[in-house]
């Protein structure tokens, strides 16, 4: 039961919980303990609360679960873990995250609040709008840099960072919509926004946001207050331009999936991802 209990909430897609580390990095405070501790206790707190996400998703997707090609293996669709075992693990999950959330911050606690209620909106309402489905996903990426910015105290977060997370968190959640509707040309009717979409439309979308993601976040590297006046940040982009391309590429030329699994089965994209974070360390922390 344990291992199906853990399967359930997910600790795959926690890596998305990262982006609180944002305000940490790009201002210039990852060598600062006491700041570095709230980030990853706050990791720590975002992390139960998107598994409550999910579970509470599984429970009430256990029908349209049990025939989709892959899900129909989820531990509640399966069978593996009964949804009265799931419903108290959320309710336990609650008790813990907020009261701790509020201790780290009473602001923390409110945007981890306004991430949970978006989150259930979306599940029950909003994915089956179209465009407003990959909008609300993007929010979530925002809503995490957010509440990282929350849980320390920033001097200069560049408002460039927020708009280059915004438009890259719309490329993931476009990119994610088209891998499902790849994945099911025949039978888009396990999620019912995907009837709404078609493939081209989607990398028309996906064309758009790549671009905006990559002009947004270079103009970060020459215009925020706190990088280096020689411009060096610059040198960062190349990696931004090369992960992105390399997505683009996998879907259309060896079918890749969603963003998020493919940064966890690609090589050469975790290697542009790992080169991209140790210039930007190595510009903030030593030059």
């Amino acid at each position: 039961m344990l291992k199906a209990i853990l399967k359930t909430m997910r600790p795959k897609q926690w890596a998305k919980n990262f982006f609180l580390f944002a305000a940490l990095i790009f201002d210039r405070k990852l060598t600062n303990l006491p700041a570095f501790l709230h980030i990853l206790a706050g990791v720590a707190i975002f992390s139960l609360l998107a598994s409550v996400v999910y579970i509470i998703n599984d429970i009430a997707d256990v029908e349209a679960d049990r025939a989709h090609p892959k899900k129909r293996d989820r531990p509640i669709a399966s069978g593996k873990l009964s949804i009265p075992v799931a419903r108290l693990i959320v309710i336990l999950i609650l008790l813990v995250a907020f009261p701790l959330a509020y201790l780290l911050s009473p602001g923390f606690a409110v945007f981890g609040l306004i991430y949970l209620s978006l989150n259930l909106a979306y599940s029950a309402w909003l994915k089956h709008i179209p465009l407003i489905d990959v909008m609300t996903l993007a929010s979530f990426y925002v809503l995490r840099v957010v509440a990282g910015v929350s849980l320390i105290q920033v001097e200069r977060f560049s408002p460039w960072l927020y708009l280059a997370t915004t438009f890259l968190a719309l490329f993931i959640g476009i990119g994610k919509r088209r891998a499902e509707l790849t994945l099911l040309p025949e039978n888009p009717t396990t999620r019912r926004v995907l009837t709404l979409y078609q493939t081209p439309f989607l990398d028309q979308l996906l064309s758009v946001v790549t671009g905006i993601t990559i002009i947004t976040y270079s103009l970060y590297t020459f215009s925020a207050p706190n990088l280096p006046e020689n411009n060096a940040m610059m040198l960062s982009i190349p990696f931004v331009i090369y992960g992105m391309f390399r997505y683009l590429y996998l879907i259309h030329m060896e079918k890749g999936g969603a963003p998020e699994e493919v940064v966890f089965s690609d090589r050469p994209l975790q290697a542009a991802i790992a080169l991209y974070g140790l210039t930007v360390l190595t510009i903030f922390y030593i030059f």
